[in-house]
């Protein structure tokens, strides 16, 4: 027995970003001795992602100096050695600025390695009968792709134990490439839907176009489709992001559009939340202010009681207790969204710009959100691996009435804001010939809850100001 005994349970960061080292506490005695090879609640505790291992796996080596070739594989790993000792090696073949950073240790039974993916390994055994296990969270695909490194590469330098001349190598491990033609793992891959919508354009134009990024309109990917669980290597994705959702309001009051409003915010959702808790995928989820009946004079926070007055705030609220069952989600709770395309601003600027004078709602107070700034929230949290959970972001500023903001466009526009005449919401829907969907009179979302990550959400005048400017 090589291990130390008594050690405590504790996790250490090393040279190569995400891959940690663990001392196991070990406890023997004349009978041998029992290790916690692997415990979720403790080692989360200490900086262990919760990677969600699926398969466990032995390698057992009969004499020294067998030594595997360094491998990056498209899963997460966590290794530890049951009998005997190993020298590893790992080298950081994932893009970015890491890419070719090495790490070395020796390994027994008293430490343990957490690999993430696209960090190749390599080990070899120190003595015999040596066996070492390994925890992964994905099952072997012939569709997975790996990376390698040839063991020899000098540029590489890992200073072996027993010299690879004397070591055991399989010939195909000998024949694979130096450093500088290795293929770089790239980040998990991220899905966009509802592409083609006013959110969907903002989100490409934050997030760009990187190989990694998908941006699917519905004709690309139905999500009320069968089969929607194999339409893609699902273990492949780190993200989704849902900007699709059925928004036509007055529209989800009638037969139909009441099955379209539920197909699309509730069915479809539910779709990608079991692929998202299956596959361990971040599922960004946008939600909207009908989900509350805007009775309550103050802002609405994350945590209050939800009280949809329509069928289109109901699928949203439903929407949004499936996506909460999502180990990793963020639910972005928004209100009056404005983005390129038919919107509110841009129709007062029309009619502004025609003479045309408009009656428009004064009893409904909220506060804009534009599509920029969402997708700008989105990418924060993202980026900064902010608590999962539910933010509420629309731009900041005082709450104005849809009349206010109007008049507000009018005098942006150069033309004269007494040009638009307030009226409440019965006045403007009277004698309507259709089904009108029930509006919160207020609308008013707290924001501390994102601005405590660092986001700070756009002041409404400005960000109208700069709307207008375009």
């Amino acid at each position: 027995m090589t291990a130390e005994l008594g050690k405590s349970l504790t996790a250490t960061p090393t040279t190569i970003d995400g891959l940690l080292l663990f001392d196991l506490p070990v406890h023997g005695d004349a009978r041998g001795w029992f290790k916690e090879n692997w415990q979720r609640e403790k080692m989360v505790a200490l900086g262990l992602p919760d990677f969600g291992p699926v398969q466990n796996n032995i390698s057992f080596n009969e004499s020294a100096g067998v030594t595997r070739g360094i491998h990056a594989e498209p899963w997460d790993k966590w290794v530890s050695v049951a009998s005997g000792r190993v020298f590893g090696a790992w080298v950081d073949l994932r893009e970015g600025r890491g890419f070719g950073t090495v790490f070395t240790t020796e390994l027994d039974p008293s430490k343990a390695v957490f690999v993430p993916r696209g960090v190749a390994n390599s080990f070899q055994t120190l003595e015999p009968a040596t066996a070492y296990a390994y925890l992964v969270n994905d099952h072997w695909s012939p569709d997975a792709s790996y990376s390698f490194v040839n063991l020899a590469d000098e540029t590489v330098a890992i200073e072996w134990p027993i010299p690879l001349e004397q070591a055991e190598i399989s010939d195909k491990d000998r024949a694979h490439p130096r450093l500088a033609d290795a293929t770089p793992v790239p980040p998990r891959r991220v899905l966009v839907l509802g592409a083609a919508g006013q959110l969907g354009r903002a989100l490409h134009a934050q997030l760009g176009d990187a190989p990694h990024i998908e941006y699917a309109t519905r004709a690309d990917l139905d999500l009320t489709a069968p089969g929607l669980e194999h339409s893609r290597r699902w273990a492949d994705y780190g993200v989704i992001i849902n900007a699709a959702a059925h928004t036509a309001v007055d529209a989800a009051e009638t037969a139909e559009g009441r099955g379209d409003a539920w197909a699309a915010n509730v069915t479809g959702v539910a779709a990608l939340a079991r692929i998202a808790a299956a596959n361990r995928i971040t599922l960004v989820h946008v939600s909207s202010d009908y989900v509350f009946d805007g009775t309550q004079q103050r802002p609405y926070t994350e945590d209050d009681a939800i009280a949809p007055l329509g069928v289109y705030g109901q699928t949203k609220a439903a929407g949004d207790a499936i996506v909460a069952t999502v180990p990793r989600h963020y639910i972005l709770r928004t209100s009056w969204v404005i983005g390129e395309g038919g919107n509110f601003v841009d129709t007062m600027a029309s009619l502004a710009q025609r003479g045309i004078d408009p009656r428009v709602v004064d009893d409904q107070v909220g506060r804009l959100t534009f599509t920029t700034d969402l997708a700008r929230a989105i990418a924060h949290l993202l980026d900064t691996g902010a608590p999962h959970g539910v933010y509420n972001v629309t731009s900041a500023g005082e709450p104005r009435s849809w009349a206010d903001i109007a008049r507000r466009v009018f005098e942006l526009s150069g033309h004269d804001p007494a040009r638009v005449t307030p009226v409440s919401t019965a006045e403007y829907f009277a004698g309507a010939d259709r089904p009108i969907a029930p509006r919160p009179a207020r609308s008013v979302l707290d924001l501390s809850k994102i601005t405590a990550t660092g986001f700070t959400p756009a002041d409404m005048d400005e960000a109208l100001q700069r709307h207008l400017r375009r």
